[in-house]
């Protein structure tokens, strides 16, 4: 891994004097960048600057930053020291500290210190004093570049933007076709229920009828034997006599 392969990283700091000289003011915020350093990219390159009288630059060379990672002691790959550097510059947790007094006014020079988290080893760097055309320089290209990487990100918020509304309209549209097709299969249900329900209608009055039909009063109205039978009228000679009737006495008749 080398620090062509590392995003430039943006930072606001307010610096600090290690020992303030007398009747100076507030220190203005400082920006800080640090990205690779052109063609070689195994330096890297810090530039800090209040963009008035104080601009400070460091440049590293992979010899230098081995020895600076011996002397603060941190093992293992060399992509994983990049790691850690890169970590601690984006971490909250960045000063600048200035120190002398430059004759064009100003601080001498500064030191950047970055700390992943606390308890962890410092990374630090000592910047120089740049002046005249090299500090205007300097404040050009970090301003340059903190344009380009506003542009960057409004670019990608629009992009996002986009994206969001599409998917905005996409969900609408799904939405309004699952509310179409639920309308629609409403009337698919609602229509096999009526249709359901005409049936057991139509088989309940079948029912009914069917029952009253088979009633024993209307069998018995509709059996013409049993009416026949109930009204029957007994024949004269099978009728039995009168009682009281007067006998006839055969004797008599011979008479």
């Amino acid at each position: 891994m080398s620090f062509e392969d590392m995003y430039p990283i943006f930072g606001r700091v307010i610096a600090e004097w290690s020992a303030p000289p007398p009747h100076t003011t507030p220190s203005a915020p400082f920006l800080f960048r640090v990205h690779g350093n052109g063609g070689d990219h195994s330096a890297l390159r810090v530039i800090a600057t209040d963009f008035h009288s104080n601009t400070f630059q460091a440049i590293k060379s992979r010899q230098q930053l081995e020895d600076l990672r011996d002397d603060i002691g941190i093992g293992g790959s060399w992509s994983e020291f990049l790691d850690y550097v890169t970590t601690s510059l984006k971490s909250g947790d960045v000063k600048l500290i200035m120190e002398g007094l430059s004759t064009s006014g100003g601080a001498g020079y500064a030191k950047l210190i970055a700390q992943k988290a606390k308890g962890m080893p410092r990374i630090t760097f000592s910047l120089n004093k740049l002046v005249d055309g090299a500090a205007g320089e300097a404040m050009a290209n970090l301003a340059l570049e903190l344009y380009k990487e506003f542009k960057d990100v409004q670019s990608s918020l629009i992009e996002e933007q986009e994206s969001k509304y599409l998917l905005t309209k996409v969900v609408a549209a799904e939405q309004e076709k699952n509310v179409t097709l639920q309308k629609q299969l409403d009337m698919v249900l609602y229509s096999k229920k009526h249709k359901s329900q005409k049936i057991n209608d139509r088989e309940s009055d079948s029912t009914s009828v069917m029952g009253s039909q088979d009633s024993p009063d209307k069998h018995a109205a509709q059996d013409p034997s049993s009416r026949k039978g109930a009204n029957r009228v007994v024949p004269a000679h099978r009728r039995s006599k009168v009682r009281g009737a007067v006998l006839n006495d055969p004797e008599d008749d011979g008479a």
